[in-house]
C-alpha cells in the first residue's frame, strides 16, 4: 500500500464540481496529482492537471497510478472503478455515495478478485497529516503525530481530529471507511495498516450504531494489535429502539426489520469493554484516554 508524497493520483470526475474543487485542495497539499479522466474532456486540463477521456490513456501519458479518486454520479460509479481496477490501480477512493448495493456486491467481488483497496463509498478518504491528501478530509484540523484515526462517521471524522490535536496529539493518519451501508474496507484492515506503521503509536477507532461486526472488532484488537486502541461510539446515549447515522444507514436499518439491541451503541461499547478496549463516553475523553494507553506501553 503506497500512501507517500511521491504517490502517483488520478481522479476520475475531475471535472466535476466537487472533483475540481478538491483535486485544486489535494494539489495545493501536495498531493501528486498526475492526471484527471472525465470522458469529452479528453485534452483540457483542470488546475493545469491534464485531463483524459479514459484511465488507460492517462496511465499510458503518465506511468503507473498507484490511487483514484472517484467523484463521478452513482450510477457510473461501478464503470469507473472497474475501469481503474482494470488498468491495474490498487487503491480506490470512492467519495461518491448512494452507489447502488448489487453495483457495489459486483466491485468487492472484483477487488477481492485483484487484491484491489476499496475505500467508501460515500469516504472523504485518506490523510496522511503534512504529506498527502485523498479525497474531502478537512487537512485543517489535522497536525502530524502518531495517533492514527479510523472513523465510519463523516463530519465525526474532523471533530475526532481537531479533539486531539487541541491535546497536542497528531495524528499519523485519518481515514474515513464510508457510511453507505455496503463499504469496501473494514476496521480489520486498517487496523492491521496502522499496526504495521511505523510512524503509529496508538489507535482511535470511531463507530456508529448499526452493524454487527463489533465483536469481531474487539476480538480482533486483543489478538492481533500489540499498540493501544481508543474506542469511540456515536450515539452513547441513543435510546436502544433508536439507531444513529445518515439517512441511508437509518433507511438500510429499517428496512432490514425493527432496533435490537445487538446493533446500539450500548451493546456495542459493551462488547469493547468485554475485550477491555478503553470506551470514551464523550469526545472530550478520547486524549485522556489515549494518553493513559501511551503512558501504559
Amino acid at each position: 500500500m503506497n500512501l507517500t508524497p511521491d504517490s502517483n493520483v488520478l481522479i476520475q470526475g475531475i471535472t466535476q464540481p466537487l472533483g475540481s474543487y478538491y483535486a485544486a485542495r489535494m494539489k495545493a497539499y501536495g498531493t501528486n496529482l498526475v492526471a484527471g479522466v472525465s470522458v469529452g474532456h479528453g485534452g483540457q486540463q483542470v488546475h493545469d492537471i491534464p485531463v483524459f477521456d479514459l484511465v488507460e490513456q492517462a496511465i499510458s501519458e503518465t506511468g503507473s497510478v498507484d490511487t483514484t479518486i472517484i467523484f463521478v454520479k452513482s450510477y457510473r460509479a461501478l464503470d469507473a472503478a472497474l475501469e481503474a481496477i482494470d488498468a491495474g490501480i490498487s487503491q480506490i477512493i470512492l467519495v461518491t455515495g448512494g452507489i447502488p448495493p448489487l453495483d457495489m456486491v459486483r466491485l468487492l467481488r472484483k477487488a477481492q478478485a485483484t487484491d484491489t483497496v476499496i475505500v467508501g463509498p460515500s469516504s472523504s478518504g485518506i490523510i496522511v497529516p503534512g504529506k498527502l491528501l485523498l479525497g474531502t478530509q478537512e487537512s485543517e484540523f489535522y497536525t502530524p503525530g502518531s495517533v492514527g484515526l479510523i472513523s465510519r462517521v463523516g463530519p465525526l471524522t474532523y471533530e475526532v481530529a481537531l479533539t486531539l490535536t487541541q491535546a497536542k496529539l497528531g495524528q499519523s493518519m485519518g481515514v474515513n471507511l464510508g457510511s453507505d451501508p455496503i463499504v469496501g474496507s473494514s476496521f480489520h484492515r486498517w487496523l492491521q495498516v496502522l499496526a504495521t506503521d511505523k510512524d503509529t503509536k496508538a489507535i482511535v477507532l470511531v463507530d456508529k450504531t448499526g452493524g454487527s461486526s463489533e465483536e469481531a472488532t474487539a476480538d480482533y484488537i486483543t489478538k492481533a494489535i500489540n499498540k493501544p486502541v481508543v474506542v469511540y461510539i456515536a450515539g452513547y446515549y441513543t435510546p436502544e429502539d433508536k439507531q444513529l447515522g445518515d439517512a441511508s444507514a437509518i433507511i438500510a436499518a429499517q428496512l432490514s426489520g425493527p432496533v435490537t439491541s445487538a446493533t446500539t451503541a450500548q451493546h456495542k461499547i459493551e462488547a469493547f469493554k468485554q475485550a477491555k478496549v478503553p470506551v470514551a463516553e464523550r469526545l472530550s475523553q478520547i486524549p485522556d484516554l489515549v494518553k493513559k494507553a501511551l503512558k501504559n506501553g
